[in-house]
C-alpha cells in the first residue's frame, strides 16, 4: 500500500513519543494532546504506511518489528528537521550563515576591512567569503552565483546583473620627495608625465584603461608594467619611475620619501559599482553586510 502523504512532524512526534513511553496516556501528555487525538495521529500513520507500528494490549503497547525498524528512521528524519529549522532561525536572526563579496583589491585592502570590522562584531556567527580580484572576475563570481555582489569599475548592467553607482575614485601622480612634479605649482597634464619613466599597473587593470583613456593620443614612456600597487610603490620609492593611481589605494603610498598630488584630467575619474544578480534576493547575511557597505562608502565621511 502506498503512502498517501508525506509525513507530518506531528506524526513523527507521536510515534517518537509512544515508542518512548509505551503508553498511551502518557506519550499524548508528553506531545500535549488529548489520548482521542493522539490515538488518531498513530492511526493515520500506521494507515499511510501502510504497516503496523504498535502491538497493542490493555497492558501494555509494543513495537512491532517494522515499527522498531522505522524507529531508526524517524529519530533521524526528526533530527535533521530539527536542524535544519534551527539553521534557518538562525540565519534569520544572524548567528549563523555566510556571505561572500568580490570586489577590487585596492578596496579590499583599504577600506574593506573597518567595514568587516564592524560587521563581524554585530555578527560574529556569520562566515565571510571574499575575493579581492580585478572587475571582470568580479563580474563573473556575481554571474556564477560565486559572490553575492561584488564592487567592480565595470557597469554590468544585464537582463542577469544590475550594477548600481558605489563611489567614484579620482586620480593621484605618485613620485619621490626630490622629483620635479613634487614641487611643481602648475596643473599636470599627460606631456609633462611624458617626460618621465612610468611605471604602469598591467593592461587587464581597471586603473590601467581609465589611464589610457585619459592620456590619448600622449604616449607614455613606459619602464615597466607591474601586478601589484605594492611593487608600483617600491619602484617609485626606488627613484625608478613615477605613475598615477586611484585615490582609494592612496594607503600604499603613505611612505617616507613619496608624495602624491592630485590630478585633473578631463575623464579621469574611476566609477565603482556595486553589482548584483537581478533574479536573486540577497540571503539576510548578505543583505546586513550590503547595508553596511552602502551606508560606510568611501567619501561619505
Amino acid at each position: 500500500m502506498s503512502v498517501q502523504h508525506h509525513l507530518s512532524t506531528r506524526q513523527l512526534d507521536a510515534f517518537l513519543a509512544l515508542a518512548e513511553q509505551r503508553n498511551f496516556t502518557r506519550a499524548a501528555a508528553q506531545c500535549h494532546l488529548s489520548q482521542p487525538a493522539f490515538s488518531a495521529l498513530i492511526r493515520a500513520l500506521e494507515d499511510d504506511l501502510g504497516l503496523r507500528l504498535f502491538d497493542r494490549s490493555t497492558r501494555h503497547v509494543d513495537l512491532t518489528g517494522e515499527g522498531q525498524n522505522f524507529l531508526e528512521s524517524a529519530r533521524r528524519i526528526r533530527g535533521e528537521i530539527t536542524a535544519a529549522l534551527a539553521a534557518v532561525r538562525d540565519a534569520a536572526t544572524l548567528q549563523r550563515g555566510r556571505v561572500a563579496v568580490a570586489l577590487l583589491p585596492s578596496l579590499a585592502a583599504g577600506w574593506l576591512p573597518g567595514v568587516l570590522a564592524a560587521y563581524r562584531s554585530s555578527y560574529p556567527g556569520i562566515e565571510i567569503d571574499i575575493a579581492d580580484v580585478l572587475s571582470e572576475p568580479c563580474i563573473e563570481r556575481v554571474a556564477s552565483g560565486k559572490a553575492d555582489f561584488a564592487l567592480a569599475a565595470i557597469r554590468a548592467d544585464t537582463p542577469e546583473l544590475q550594477a548600481e553607482p558605489f563611489c567614484s575614485d579620482d586620480f593621484h601622480l605618485v613620485c619621490p620627495a626630490d622629483h620635479p612634479l613634487a614641487r611643481r605649482k602648475k596643473a599636470i597634464a599627460p606631456a609633462d608625465l611624458a617626460a618621465y619613466p612610468f611605471i604602469h599597473l598591467a593592461r587587464t587593470s581597471s586603473v590601467r584603461q581609465y589611464l589610457e583613456a585619459a592620456f590619448h593620443p600622449q604616449a607614455m614612456h613606459t619602464l615597466m608594467e607591474v601586478e601589484q600597487l605594492a611593487t608600483v610603490m617600491g619602484m617609485v620609492r626606488a627613484g625608478l619611475g613615477v605613475s598615477v593611481v586611484p585615490a582609494l589605494t592612496l594607503f600604499h603610498f603613505d611612505q617616507p620619501g613619496l608624495v602624491t598630488r592630485p590630478l585633473a584630467l578631463p575623464g579621469l575619474l574611476r566609477q565603482i559599482y556595486l553589482v548584483r544578480r537581478r533574479d536573486r534576493s540577497l540571503s539576510v547575511a548578505a543583505q546586513a553586510l550590503y547595508t553596511l557597505v552602502m551606508a560606510r562608502r568611501p567619501g561619505q565621511g
